[in-house]
């Protein structure tokens, strides 16, 4: 998955002290667009500028999280035309993704640094009293000075749900955007569990019922400010799908060598389906629940 970068790994601490040097690299974040080296899409490489070249006077960037030693900090504002380094342009962080992109360092760094980025620029004003927000000087946190209301960044729990009936896998598609094979998917709502959020998203995307329903891996996603938490669950009862046409394009039952994986080995879902496409999810992670467990989950 895009944040499997070993043997790289990523430092998210938050440091105030960290300034900004010219070898250092920027990530120029505008409305889920971000400046890289256009060649990326020929050279399947993710190439971002270094601040040496960022032409921009009175501006001082703020530092996101490193990954080993390479330092990232984000630059927010609108470059104007002759600001930006020949050879680079503006591209939205999901085409990076959906074409299939790397290296997954850089990927990862691209997706999590649009995740500060559009937290940063939804926290200018406090939602209490409608003053300016200031940055922590103590933690990854902005602050209100009127009325000291403190707010983190927004991580929003999301479920990604494999639902098996024998050999077959529950695929989906959405009605727009990601063209790709998904699974079904949805946020978790107030005074739900996530085990509640699986059932009720299968129910309402493809009127199914579920049960033994078991966690498998979680993944961070900032290209939607998520967490997202797998779960692999079978069918109960009646397997007739009732596909909700609002949210889906397409949803079958598709049998395992049948199924076709999504571009690039980046995303969870495509993770889970591989797995099932392999045969390995009931032998690794399939466990007979009691009957009390069964009952908590159903």
């Amino acid at each position: 998955m895009v944040q499997d970068i070993y043997p790289h790994k990523l430092h998210n601490e938050f440091d105030p002290e960290v300034k900004a040097t010219e070898n250092d690299i920027l990530l120029c974040i505008v409305n889920g667009k971000i400046l890289i080296h256009l060649n990326c899409f020929e050279n399947k490489e993710v190439v971002f500028p270094k601040v040496s070249d960022i032409q921009v006077e009175n501006v001082e960037y703020r530092y996101l999280f490193s990954i080993d030693s390479t330092k990232y900090f984000l630059c927010d504002m609108q470059l104007e035309e002759n600001q930006i380094p020949s050879g680079y342009g503006y591209v939205e962080e999901r085409s990076l993704r959906i074409e299939g992109i790397g290296p997954k360092d850089n990927l990862f760094a691209a997706i999590t640094g649009k995740h500060l980025a559009d937290w940063y620029r939804d926290t200018k004003f406090c939602g209490r009293c409608g003053h300016k927000m200031v940055h922590s000087t103590k933690e990854r946190a902005m602050v209100c000075p009127e009325c000291h209301n403190t707010v983190y960044p927004r991580i929003m729990p999301a479920v990604i749900v494999g639902v098996i009936n024998g050999d077959k896998l529950l695929l989906t598609k959405y009605r727009t955007g990601f063209k790709y094979n998904a699974l079904i998917a949805g946020f978790t709502e107030i005074g739900e569990t996530v085990e509640e959020t699986v059932k009720r998203e299968v129910m309402e995307e493809a009127g199914i019922k579920v049960n033994n329903i078991r966690y498998y891996k979680s993944q961070p996603w900032g290209s939607a400010n998520d967490i997202l938490l797998g779960f692999f669950c079978d069918v109960k009862g009646n397997d007739e799908i009732s596909m909700d046409t609002n949210e889906l394009k397409y949803a079958d039952w598709v049998q395992r060598d049948e199924i076709i994986l999504q571009p690039g080995e980046f995303s969870l879902t495509n993770e889970m389906m591989k797995l099932f496409k392999e045969n390995k999810v009931e032998w690794k992670y399939h466990t007979h629940s009691s009957k009390n467990d069964e009952d908590m989950v159903q």
